[in-house]
Order: C-alpha cells, then structure tokens, then sequence
C-alpha cells in the first residue's frame, strides 16, 4: 500500500489552523504505487495527438538524370545532366546521393495511435493520486509543501462559495501554498523552440492539485 494512514484531517477553509473534523482516508489514495503502470500510460495516450507526417512521393526524384553507364571510372548511379554548374554531373536518386530520395520513405498511413485499455488507465489515474498524497514523492518532485499542514489538504465544503480568483488565491496561501504559488509564478518562461509561433509561448511548472466536487 501507499500510504496506511487511517484518517485525514478536515481543515476550515477560512481558518486554516482549525480542524473541522476527520474522515477516514479513501481507497484510492491507498493504491499500490505502480510507475511502471503510469509510464506505459503516459507513453501510448500521448501518441494519439499525433499528426500523420511524411516525406513526398516525388522528393528526390525530380531530376531528369540517367546513368552514365560503365567505361568512364565512376559509379553507374544516375547522374544530373546539364554543364555549367557544380549541380551537373552528380549523383542523384540512390538514397546515398546528396539530393537523392530516402531509402524506405516514411508515409502517411503508419500506425501513429494506439489503443489503450480503460482499465489500465482508470488504475493509472488512481496510483498518480495516491502518489500525490506522499509528501517524499511530492517534494522529489520539486514542489514547495513545507508550509503545508498535511498531505492530502482536505478542506471545507465552504470553499466550492468561492467565486474570485483573488479569493481563491488568498485561502491557498492561508493553507499553507504560498511558496508554491510563488515558485509557479517564477518559473514563466518563453518556450524553447517552433512552438513559440503556434500560440504555445510559454512554459510554466505545475502548480496545487485541486480536487473538488462543485463548481458553484
């Protein structure tokens, strides 16, 4: 098991330093920490975004090149025509031809997505959760918890009332996730990259998990 606390504490979202009451910790948090699970997961979810991407059918071949035949001391790979440029003369088409066409050219119809097992994700999802309630894990991760009462935070219901972000900020500071915030805030930075044109500017960590059951 992951963790074998019996019980969590609930703590007042507006007086973080009060316990409300306890509850008894959920099964799922007690999962079995399964990294191997959670990779091949990660690893085959992630090859369904993926866009068919391919060389051309002609790239390569665009030349009206023909061999020079044997008697001339080079090799019989077909060679561009033409005088009066460094183009004419070399080889063209063979794979190891600067300009040539790519041996096995990739296509479009490859198999880019795979099927995933529901169950095997469901299990997933459930040992990245009970991992998170592990404060070793949770720091090795980078996240600043020092400050923070427990892990899991189980907080009031009366925190779902909140409607400002500005709200909602300051009650994640009074529990405790102030340095974690700030190091969120901190590390915005421009991506590395073509992603940079295509509405992906910036990078930033990851911040609180938030679970919660109303949104109202």
């Amino acid at each position: 098991m992951a963790t074998a606390r019996p019980v969590v504490s609930v703590y007042q979202f507006d007086t973080p330093t009060e316990k409300a009451e306890t509850v008894p910790m959920p099964h799922v948090l007690m999962s079995p920490l399964r990294p191997d699970l959670v990779r091949y997961i990660h690893t085959n979810v992630s090859k369904n975004k993926r866009q068919a991407i391919s060389v051309g059918a002609k790239v390569g071949y665009e030349t009206a090149a023909s061999s020079w035949g044997t008697g001339r001391a080079v090799a019989r790979v077909p060679r561009a025509p033409g005088g009066g440029t460094h183009r004419a003369g070399q080889g063209t088409f063979g794979n190891m031809c600067r300009g040539g066409g790519m041996f096995n050219p990739t296509k479009t119809w490859r198999r880019w997505h795979r099927r995933v097992n529901v169950t095997q994700k469901r299990h997933a999802v459930a040992t990245a959760l009970a991992a998170s309630s592990l404060p070793p894990l949770v720091m090795a991760r980078g996240h600043r918890v020092g400050e923070v009462a427990e892990l899991p935070l189980v907080v009031s219901d009366g925190i779902e009332a909140i409607q400002k972000t500005k709200q909602a900020v300051e009650t994640l500071k009074k529990l405790g996730c102030a340095e974690e915030m700030q190091r969120i805030l901190d590390s915005k930075k421009v991506r590395a990259g073509k992603g940079k044109m295509r509405n992906r500017r910036y990078t930033m960590r990851r911040g609180p998990l938030v679970v919660y059951s109303e949104d109202n």
